[in-house]
């Protein structure tokens, strides 16, 4: 299934339509993390913000050289501004647990809020920080602001937990690699070893899948050991209740499946041990399940057949920001996406702007829509079907890591998307 693409191509393709100048960090930041709390409240046509603290923490472990985010991507977004020149310093998409509720039917009845953490470098002068949703049409719109003195002694600067720390692969400085904290839920202080074998275990299998197989040197990996009261996760539908250091349950949206944890304060406490760009939760129990948010967290059970597959899938969602693109299972949302507007992610299309997308990588004899048949099983091509639609949503190949469990790696859309990410983080 995977093809060699010319480097011309996969510039082209990946292009941004505008392109910010990338500040100075030195000039704007020093090496510490900014960290903001807040809950994300409201329904499914009204978001709200409210802070709840900020925390100076040790370790920032994004880029030092890209600070702005060209790719547009993510349902929500923050930015940074100086608030003396408003000139942007950061910005950051993201898809927070809040923005897939809003499209069940629960949040046209009622409200509800979702604590949220977003971690910036830490800024010298006073800055202003701006929330914005992508709305229905597709455009970004302010939900919130407010201003930052980076001297305001109300910016919490407290001890780290001092949980210990497993260092399974760091190939180098924070700042030029992809580091990724992954911590344990649901297992007792007497399993750390099984905690630390299953995410070895896990990192081992996403270095077999294409692209990561190419990119090891790329990752730095930490395992935080934090130990749960009790043994799995709660699973809600069977009356199953465990007391875990994440909080984390099955039935999400009440989908048996759907694996999560809204635990974000519990969760980034530990994480602030180590640097780090992204989060993943591993959950010691033998259920399937999992799910991943763009630039906020990835969980994945760990005792699963399938576990090993279901954590690939999920840093697709958490590191890359794509799409599902299976159209036939059951999930909780209704009217995801708007058909009249271009989604953001980068391996579905709705025609409205597919030239942005992978027009290029389509041969000339491949039609369009391309028949899901035997023919076109091992080419890029117009398959309709994907984020959970059948009609109306196109995806690039007829299966892929984000579509089923079969494959082993991820179609060469998905791959040059990952590849732009690690890149993004390692220059």
């Amino acid at each position: 299934m995977i093809r060699k693409w010319g480097f011309v191509s996969f510039l082209f393709y990946f292009l941004p339509q505008i392109v910010w100048a990338q500040p100075s960090f030195s000039d704007h930041f020093i090496n510490k993390a900014l960290r903001v709390d807040y809950l994300l409240t409201g329904s499914d046509t009204t978001a709200e913000v409210i802070l709840k603290q900020l925390k100076k923490e040790p370790h920032y472990g994004g880029s030092q050289v890209n600070l702005i985010d060209n790719d547009d991507l993510g349902t929500y977004r923050y930015q940074l501004f100086d608030e003396a020149s408003d000139q942007l310093l950061f910005s950051k998409g993201f898809c927070p647990l809040f923005q897939e509720w809003q499209t069940t039917g629960e949040a046209k009845v009622q409200k509800r809020g979702f604590y949220q953490v977003g971690i910036f470098p830490f800024p010298k002068k006073t800055c202003r920080l701006v929330f914005e949703e992508r709305n229905w049409k597709g455009e970004f719109t302010e939900v919130f602001s407010t201003e930052i003195d980076p001297e305001d002694y109300f910016i919490l600067e407290e001890q780290v937990p001092d949980y210990e720390v497993a260092e399974l692969s760091l190939k180098g400085s924070p700042q030029k690699k992809v580091d990724v904290v992954i911590l344990p839920e649901g297992y007792m202080a007497d399993e750390m070893d099984k905690f630390v074998a299953d995410a070895n275990r896990m990192v081992e299998a996403l270095f077999e899948a294409e692209p990561f197989n190419r990119h090891k040197e790329d990752f730095n990996w930490y395992a935080v050991k934090v130990p749960s009261a009790e043994s799995g996760t709660d699973v809600p539908g069977e009356h199953i209740y465990k007391n875990t250091a994440f909080n984390s349950h099955f039935y999400t949206f009440d989908t048996p499946r759907y694996l999560t944890s809204q635990d974000m304060l519990s969760i980034h406490d530990a994480a602030a041990v180590v640097p780090y760009d992204h989060i993943y939760l591993l959950v010691n129990t033998s259920q399937y399940g999992g799910g991943g948010f763009y630039n906020f967290l990835s969980v994945t059970s760990v005792d699963d057949i399938l576990s090993e597959t279901v954590f690939i899938h999920e840093f697709g969602h958490g590191f890359a920001g794509l799409a599902d693109e299976y159209y036939t299972s059951d999930v909780a949302y209704s009217e995801y996406y708007n058909l009249a507007v271009e989604p953001w992610e980068p391996n579905i299309t709705t025609l409205v702007d597919f030239d942005s997308k992978w027009a290029r990588l389509i041969g000339e004899d491949t039609p369009r829509p391309t028949p899901r048949t035997g023919k076109y099983s091992d080419v890029v091509g117009l398959f309709e079907g994907g984020g959970y639609l059948e009609k109306g949503i196109y995806s690039p190949v007829m299966d892929c890591r984000m579509k089923s469990n079969g494959p082993k790696g991820f179609c060469p859309v998905c791959q040059q998307a990952i590849e732009q990410t690690i890149k993004w983080h390692c220059e």
